[in-house]
């Protein structure tokens, strides 16, 4: 629901100067809809984080990126070889889900994605909202909050929300070019590696313009090319025709991609002190990934085809749509807002290079995959009014109505991407990404009415409280409810005390409800790494059922937080500690048939009687059934001061975070087979939960100008993650590492600067990934759980001009 009613038109209309952005008082939308209230003055921990801030992580061109590189809670992998996950990836917040942290738009839920994670990347089963949809250009600013808030803005608020501001400008503009691209050495399990690859160019630009006299229309845009980058190892030479020990026949590492986004964000005063406003934009990518090579050998290569063996790449397009409008004013002593929002994202797969292997010499080596599709509208009325209570200042009662609905659709492919063709021996499909096929198509809705209330007020000149109450009634599960309790007192205007207890709630998706997929994926069983079939099927299919499927139920959280606040001129100082407990998480299970160490023979092979009809040797659903409790604490120091040779301004950032599991869904009673707890959730989904996102995150940063001239450094050290397995013995960790970016920066008469940096400037990279995973063809190189990537160093520039 909308939350601009704190952000009045008039001051909509202006551009924040660079500064602002770690201003004491700059003024926050999140996490309290009291008007004027500073981001060291909320109830709750928000991270404010500046446009101009954002453009100047690299080339600027991946917003989820620039975000994580900012906001040590952020956390931003990047997963390779994951079918769609390569060309939407998503990005976690205090170590929980992607789809567990709710991102709004102008203060308005923003839609998720239609793709649905469903390969071993970090966030596996979960579906997410796409950061990269939205240009760093188009930012006034970033708004995370670090505290659940699903009673103040509803469904998916478990670990946070984020909130971005669009730029909001009558007048002014610029225009950014970027260039950079990757200049690194690397060694994987097999040996040693030189790469100058990965250019990314970027034009991007905005403007402002008067709208009606008194209002403003902001426009934004940017266009981008990113060529892939490739940090595969050497293939086994029995997966090269010519034996040698020094070719490179996988590609792991970023997508190729071209991309295009356009957005506006204007209001205009109507009569009285009514205004409209609307905002919105389109986004158009082409992502090409690859899958895993087929080495010339490999059963399911034909070698009149690919004598060499051959590289399966995955084609997705991206559409986003976004629009959003409404109007406010007083009526009856209440601030209204009347809202409307409409999202739609739809994602096309094509594979090329690629066969299926059932049709023999005669198959074709590209195919239409299919298509997903998912729509959101909203529409709210909301209303704030300043109640007198005789305490030291009004009550802000904040008080509306909601409603939601959404829907998603998966279109089948052409036939041959997943027919089973003519020839007995050859695996049916287009190779890497089989296509959607009849049985996998569906077209679901769902509706949502929703209410709530939300107090806040200062009692005393010290003492601040607040609270929440939100009804949600969904079309497929039934209702909910959920509350928040926070408060604040102020010892004294340099040292204040804060904390907060809420429950929260997520809802299940549509796409984990009703997406079922057949794949061929790289599978580690207790026998080494192979490419197996395996079916992924609807909680209410009758084989999910079997192996343990019910219908979906929300996802519940109680989340704990209590931290300080100290100011003292140019210092500040932020310490935030947090408890958040998660119940009947939902979750993509194991894939069940696959060979395991904690599955006894009597198991697997019950498993694969039931599973022989459908022809895949592996399934897969989504189910109810994990608790996890995550506790944590987020610490931000600030310090500005002025010297003879400039101002510097001193940040150091640090999220410290620890997730254990404890609770794992049991073995179903409906498959006679032995009791096993690892039936559902193995060890290596457990220890993704618990240790697949870094415990501790720090960042430390410098930033110096003197008149013309300015410069950043920063640091940024990351906690060893884990790559688990469900056999102990192919464990491996990305190892700790700490990372490096400089740029300098000046500034040209006429409105001209110019930068140039270099992030990861020691070439850091995690630890290889051993033989033993990567298999023959050496397709996967490094660890995609690394934290900060795994591409190595970057080199880049930036031109801009403003008027």
């Amino acid at each position: 629901m909308a939350t601009l009613l704190a952000c009045p038109l008039a001051a909509a209309a202006q551009t924040a100067p660079q500064d602002e952005a770690t201003a004491v008082d700059e003024v926050v939308v999140t996490g309290t809809r009291v008007a004027g209230r500073s981001r060291l003055e909320t109830v709750a921990p928000v991270d404010v984080i500046s446009g101009e801030t954002l453009t100047r992580q690299g080339t600027g061109t991946e917003l989820a990126a620039a975000l994580a590189s900012t906001a040590p809670s952020i956390s931003f992998p990047r997963p390779a070889i994951s079918d769609g996950s390569d060309s939407v990836r998503p990005a976690t917040l205090r170590g929980l889900a992607p789809d567990q942290t709710l991102v709004l738009i102008n203060g308005q839920r923003g839609h998720i994605g239609a793709l649905l994670n469903v390969n071993g990347s970090l966030g596996r089963g979960s579906t997410a909202f796409d950061l990269n949809t939205i240009p760093s250009i188009a930012l006034g600013s970033a708004e995370v909050l670090r505290d659940g808030a699903s009673a103040q803005y509803g469904a998916d608020a478990i670990a946070g929300v984020i909130n971005l501001r669009l730029r909001q400008a009558d007048h002014g503009g610029g225009l950014t070019v970027n260039y950079g691209r990757y200049d690194t050495e690397y060694t994987t399990a097999r040996g040693s590696h030189e790469a100058t690859d990965g250019a990314q160019t970027s034009i991007a630009g905005w403007v402002g313009l008067p709208l009606f006299g008194e209002g403003f229309l902001t426009l934004s845009g940017e266009l981008q090319q990113r060529d892939p980058t490739n940090r595969s190892d050497y293939a086994a030479t029995t997966a090269v025709s010519n034996g040698s020990a020094t070719t490179v026949i996988g590609r792991f590492g970023d997508p190729e991609i071209e991309a295009g986004s356009a957005w506006f964000n204007a209001g205009a005063p109507l009569s009285g002190e009514w205004e409209a406003y609307s905002y919105g934009g389109y986004h158009h990518r082409v992502s090409e990934s690859a899958a895993t090579a087929r080495a010339f050998n490999n059963a399911n290569n034909v070698l009149s085809i690919y004598p060499q063996g051959f590289l399966p790449k995955i084609e997705a397009t991206i559409d986003d749509y976004n629009i959003y409008g409404g109007i406010r004013g007083p009526a009856g002593g209440i601030d209204w807002d009347l809202s409307f929002g409409y999202g739609r994202n739809t994602l096309d797969y094509r594979v090329n290079d690629s066969l299926n292997a059932s049709y023999g010499a005669a198959s074709q080596t590209s195919f239409d995959a299919g298509n997903l599709g998912y729509d959101q509208l909203t529409i709210d009325i909301e209303g704030v009014k300043a109640v007198e209570a005789g305490l030291f200042e009004p009550i802000n009662v904040a008080f509306g109505i909601g409603y939601r609905a959404e829907s998603f659709e998966v279109g089948a492919g052409e036939p041959t991407s997943y027919n089973k063709g003519p020839v007995a021996a050859g695996g049916a499909g287009s190779q890497g990404f089989p296509g959607f096929a009849p049985s996998n198509v569906v077209d679901e809705d769902r509706s949502n009415v929703s209410a709530y209330i939300d107090a806040e007020g200062r009692f005393t000149e010290q003492f601040t409280l607040g609270g929440a109450v939100r009804y949600e009634d969904y079309s497929d599960f039934g209702d909910t409810l959920t509350g928040k309790l926070s408060a604040r007192y102020d010892f004294s205007p340099n040292y204040a005390m804060r904390g907060a207890i809420s429950t929260g709630f997520k809802a299940p998706a549509l796409q984990q409800q009703f997406f079922s997929y057949v794949a061929t994926n790289l599978v580690a069983t207790s026998s080494g790494v192979v490419l197996q079939q395996n079916g992924s099927y609807r909680v209410n299919d009758p084989i999910a059922i079997a192996l343990g499927s019910k219908p979906l139920e929300p996802e519940h959280s109680t989340n704990y937080s209590l931290g300080m606040v100290v100011r003292n001129g140019g210092f500040e100082l932020t310490v935030d500690a947090y408890r958040i407990e998660v119940t009947d998480r939902i979750i993509y299970s194991e894939t069940l048939g696959v060979a395991r160490p904690s599955q006894s023979a009597a198991t697997t092979a019950a498993v694969l009687a039931l599973l022989a009809p459908q022809g895949v040797t592996g399934a897969r659903f989504f189910l109810n059934g994990v608790n996890n409790n995550t506790i944590g604490l987020d610490a931000v120091a600030r310090y500005r001061t002025e010297w003879d040779i400039g101002r510097f301004d001193f940040t150091v950032a640090a999220n410290f975070n620890k997730t254990e599991v404890t609770r794992i869904p049991q073995t179903p009673a409906t498959l006679a087979v032995p009791p096993s707890p690892n039936f559902l959730f193995d060890r290596a989904n457990i220890l993704q939960f618990e240790q697949g996102t870094p415990e501790q995150k720090i960042v430390a940063s410098v930033d110096w100008s003197n008149g013309d001239f300015g410069a950043t450094a920063k640091v940024t050290t990351y906690d060893s993650v884990l790559v688990a397995n469900n056999n102990p013995t192919l464990d491996y960790v990305t190892g700790a590492a700490a990372l490096l970016d400089l740029e300098g920066r000046y500034e040209f008469p006429m409105g001209v600067s110019a930068a140039v940096g270099v992030n990861n400037l020691t070439d850091e990279y995690p630890n290889a990934t051993p033989t033993t995973i990567n298999g023959a063809t050496g397709s996967v190189g490094f660890p995609q759980y690394s934290p900060y990537g795994f591409n190595g160093r970057f080199i880049y520039g930036r031109l801009s001009y403003k008027f």
